[in-house]
């Protein structure tokens, strides 16, 4: 039987995974790697349904991984779409307060952002906000101009090309189920619906399914993936005017979501969005998406009985929310009081991977192992699109 060699092979073809791959072969042109993906193309999950932001950082736990890579991460980002010519726009964003009781919340967002270094980020006030977005009503907000939009899945078919330019023997390898591997003779032998694949290293960036990829490898977790759907929806026609940038209200401290938003898309469309409901399929993109397997192991995990104990009256209003137009629209009138029903109309969802722990607490900031000589990305929460090129060389320093 003939089986395909490679210096690396990573399984999952996301954002990270691939900006991963790029950096390591910036580092050893002459090696040969691999990226397994399950699915025809890139960009069938996280990486083409999440929102498109730019991160700016500022919401971050100063210190953190995702704080000093978010920061990196996306000048990282923006430089390289300067430079391959990927069409981005640094528009900048509105954190808005609407009542009295969210200002001492948006300004420990403020200080924050000052620790991260999160450049020029000021307070507006009413008028000030009408300045920048007509049609928002708020009390106090904070501009952030360092914030952005991208289409990711531009970005991660730009790093597959670079890095087959930089190694014609390294590849894409779609509608690649990764199964299981093992080591034989210091020699990673891959199992795959495409047959068998070899390699010196392994690194594995699964995304929804990187818990059991883990186990899969022989990793021992204190952490389980659970999925949260956001459900979207998109201005019309006649409305996106109402929109210029990105605007986000204060986000609810007692809930690990940063609440339904307004952005505007590099395509000129404009998202309101998302809520976040959990999921009873990791890849389940409507309303009544079920699978068996997904929910078991989700609903026999201790850690997420103890979230909704802490979080179940917000997650029956998210609930009825994301079944509802009408109590969507009311979320969003919170800032744009004019808005109508009309205005929206349905547009697509994703599904967020998240690390849970036993305790029921998301595990916040990015967790990556090593595993017998192997690489595991366990959690790769937002900000990890706009930080993949620095996540990307974090992981690269683990690599031997």
């Amino acid at each position: 039987m003939s089986v395909d060699n490679y210096d690396f092979i990573f399984v999952g073809g996301g954002i990270v995974g691939l900006a991963t791959a790029y950096k390591l072969q910036l580092k050893f042109p002459n090696r040969s790697i691999a990226i397994l993906e399950k699915e025809i193309d890139i960009g069938k999950h996280q990486t083409g349904r999440n929102s498109g932001v730019i991160h700016s950082g500022i919401y971050y736990k100063p210190g953190s991984y995702k704080a000093k890579n978010c920061r990196n991460g996306r000048d990282q980002l923006v430089d390289f779409a300067k430079k391959n010519k990927i069409k981005h726009d640094i528009c900048g964003k509105l954190i808005v307060a609407t009542l009295s009781e969210e200002i001492p919340i948006l300004e420990s967002i403020y200080q924050r952002g000052i620790e991260n270094k999160t450049e020029g980020i000021c307070y507006l006030n009413s008028d000030e906000i009408k300045n920048k977005e007509p049609f928002i009503e708020g009390i106090k907000a904070i501009w952030v101009p360092v914030a952005g939009i991208i289409n990711y899945v531009d970005v991660g078919n730009k790093l597959v090309d670079m890095i087959t330019v930089l190694n014609p023997k390294s590849k894409l390898i779609t509608q690649c189920q990764y199964l299981n591997s093992k080591l034989q003779n210091d020699e990673n032998i891959v199992s795959t619906s495409l047959g068998a694949f070899t390699a010196n290293q392994l690194i594995f960036c699964g995304g929804l399914f990187a818990d059991r990829i883990a186990e899969k490898n022989g990793v021992k977790l204190d952490i389980q993936i659970v999925g949260f759907r956001g459900d979207y929806y998109e201005l019309t026609t006649r409305s996106k005017h109402k929109i210029r940038n990105l605007v986000y209200p204060v986000p609810d401290v007692n809930f690990p979501f940063l609440g339904v938003h307004f952005t505007r898309m590099i395509d000129g469309s404009v998202e309101c969005g998302p809520n976040a409901v959990f999921s009873f399929k990791r890849e389940g993109y409507k309303n009544t998406s079920f699978n068996l397997k997904d929910t078991l192991q989700a609903l026999t995990f201790m850690g997420t009985w103890k979230l909704f104990s802490r979080n179940w009256r917000k997650g029956i209003d998210e609930y009825k929310r994301a079944f509802s137009k009408q109590l969507f629209v009311k979320a969003l009138q919170k800032m744009m009081p004019s808005m109508t029903i009309n205005d929206v109309q349905p547009s697509r969802a994703g599904v967020r991977a998240q690390a849970l722990d036993y305790k029921g607490y998301l595990v916040d900031d990015f967790k990556i192992i090593e595993h017998e000589g192997n690489i595991h990305v366990l959690n790769a929460p937002s900000p990890a699109a706009t930080s993949c090129l620095a996540i990307a060389d974090e992981i690269v320093k683990k690599i031997i």
